[in-house]
């Protein structure tokens, strides 16, 4: 008798059912691994819950909603997300984004800061949703390497320099990192600083980093629940004043529509935009790292609709912006997740939570902001930075430069400079693109660079020029320019010029044009033009593009090689290859 697949080998569906892969898991789910999904679930409740308070209090929201973020999107990501270990929630990544658009416009006030929070997420949703069915998958791929080390690392240290006051139980102004600086300086000079809380959040946040290196062990866990019991068992909050989160609303969270006024649609839409670019490159880079270790396949378009889903759930039950987590889902792993189904249970453990309000009012802020603290130095990379500093270095600056920009400008601008950099840094490589002309090396078999091997002999009479990148609007003049310096740079007199054309991967109008004035500039100065190795597709668009009508059909050649050959054989040029 057959066997039926197993859910990590069964073939992908057609139809409804592909947009459910939860479903489909359910639908062959191996009881064995009930037990384990159930364990780890139970394992991920513990993190979830000062986790998901502490990235509410830093994204300008009340401590509860991070609870009613980590509830309802995991339920609905286990419907629809592809991945089987990945864990959604609050993240830190994402909290200097909302807190850019929440703070200035909320004015303090909890629920309009909800309010303004749960629209974010149904902007990301949908963003994410209608990006996923337009199988917009791809767009993370147009941040290089060195703006997404920028970016991070700049909100990494919006994130930091915004925590640390809660560290004192400070109060600052937030007006952008620098000016926060020195607003915290001037409130610790003039004696504001508790210091009482400020040794429970150092001693918290010294806790976690020091368990960090022990992947079994829960150290936020652990640093939390050590500081609630010290600040609950001492009476530090009524004896010293330490701030703590006190008892928390009852009950799960409620159907609600975000309904916004006119002025805040803008930043709203803006953040919202922001923040699905970013947590959905965090949960694409998450993914792919997953799947690579349980060696299944990546879809980035159903990542992103789960994704997407997830986001409009948080948005319509009080929730707000969410991402993948590079903290919690590696705990699901150790734990021993098998299936979506760990974030099923986890969800539930943390509702089921949620009917003790008083179980974390003891729970000091400044433990919080140590929680935020330390995710947000894990957020930084400056080891990698260091190896594209000495191997690439305006690369490195680029991320520099993105760093800035996200430092002084904001998280929500600073996106919008991640990508402006990004489309630059990819123009600049196709608008002055390497080219070389090509000569024949002594005992070495081919073509070659003649300013790699400046004794290369040339063919009397032929200019072999390379061009080393697509030929679009942006460097379709300079294309022409460098042409004809070839031209006016041979040893004798030109009578062809073949384009080795193999790396030329495309084809615009405006690069169409300029062939075409390039062929009569140089048929009137009896020069003739063809091309070799160009590949079918791009002579499929030249035909197109009605550029064969004017210049022939008959300009190419299979290899530089073969076009040598012709010439010689066509002018009777006596050469030796």
């Amino acid at each position: 008798m057959n066997e039926m697949p197993s859910p990590r080998t069964a073939r992908p569906q057609r139809g409804w059912l592909r947009w459910l892969p939860g479903l489909r898991v359910l639908r062959t789910y191996p009881l064995g691994d009930l037990p384990k999904d159930l364990l780890a679930g139970l394992v991920l409740t513990t993190m979830l819950v000062p986790v998901g308070i502490a990235y509410a209090e830093a994204s300008g929201v009340p401590g509860i909603y991070g609870l009613y973020a980590s509830i309802v999107p995991l339920l609905v990501y286990a419907l629809f997300g592809p991945s089987r270990i990945l864990v959604l929630g609050p993240d830190s990544a994402l909290a200097a984004i909302i807190l850019a658009v929440v703070l200035p416009l909320s004015a303090g006030d909890p629920l309009r800061a909800i309010t303004l929070a749960s629209a974010m997420a149904l902007v990301c949703g949908l963003v994410c949703i209608g990006a996923g069915l337009l199988r917009l998958g791809f767009i993370t791929e147009l941040l290089s390497k060195p703006i997404r080390y920028g970016y991070m690392n700049g909100i990494a240290f919006t994130v930091l320099i915004s925590q640390t006051p809660k560290l004192f139980d400070i109060s600052v102004e937030s007006s952008g990192p620098l000016r926060e600086v020195l607003n915290l300086i001037q409130a610790l000079l003039g004696g504001q600083a508790n210091w009482a809380a400020f040794l429970i959040g150092a001693g918290t946040l010294a806790l976690i980093l020091v368990l960090e290196r022990f992947k079994r062990v829960p150290g936020i866990l652990i640093g939390v629940v050590a500081a609630t019991l010290l600040v609950g068992g001492l009476g530090l909050d009524a004896g010293h004043g330490v701030k703590v989160l006190g008892a928390m609303p009852q009950g799960l969270p409620g159907f609600v529509v975000p309904w916004l006024r006119a002025e805040d649609l803008v930043p709203v839409l803006m953040g919202g935009f922001a923040a699905a670019l970013v947590s959905f490159a965090d949960t694409s880079v998450l993914s792919r790292t997953y799947a690579a270790k349980t060696r299944s396949p990546v879809d980035p378009n159903q990542e992103m609709v789960g994704l997407g889903a997830a986001n409009l759930a948080a948005g319509l039950f009080q929730g707000f912006p969410i991402s993948s987590s590079s903290s919690r889902t590696p705990v699901a792993e150790a734990a021993g997740s098998r299936t979506q189904l760990t974030g099923v249970f986890a969800a539930i453990g943390v509702a089921l939570l949620l009917f003790a309000p008083t179980l974390l009012q003891h729970l000091p802020n400044s433990a919080l902001a140590a929680v935020v603290i330390a995710a947000a130095i894990g957020l930084f990379e400056i080891k990698d930075l260091k190896r594209i500093y000495r191997i690439q270095r305006w690369e490195c600056w680029l991320s520099i430069t993105c760093f800035v920009g996200v430092v002084l400008l904001g998280a929500v601008p600073g996106i919008g400079l991640a990508v402006v950099l990004a489309v630059i840094e990819f123009l600049w490589d196709g608008w002055r693109p390497h080219y070389t002309v090509l000569g024949r090396v002594d005992g070495v078999r081919g073509y070659h660079d003649i300013s790699r091997y400046p004794r290369a002999r040339l063919v009397p009479g032929l200019v072999l020029f390379r061009w080393d990148a697509p030929l679009f609007f942006a460097n379709a003049e300079f294309f022409q320019k460098c042409v004809m310096e070839a031209i006016a740079n041979a040893p004798t007199e030109v009578r062809r010029v073949v384009v080795a054309a193999e790396p030329v991967t495309s084809v615009d109008v405006t690069s169409a044009d300029m062939l075409v004035e390039l062929e009569q500039s140089l048929r009137a100065a009896n020069i003739e033009l063809r091309f070799a190795e160009m590949k079918d597709p791009v002579k499929d668009k030249l035909l197109r593009l009605e550029v064969l009508e004017h210049i022939g059909h008959d300009v190419f050649q299979p290899t530089v090689g073969a076009a040598v050959d012709a010439y010689l054989e066509e002018h009777g040029v006596d050469w030796t290859p």
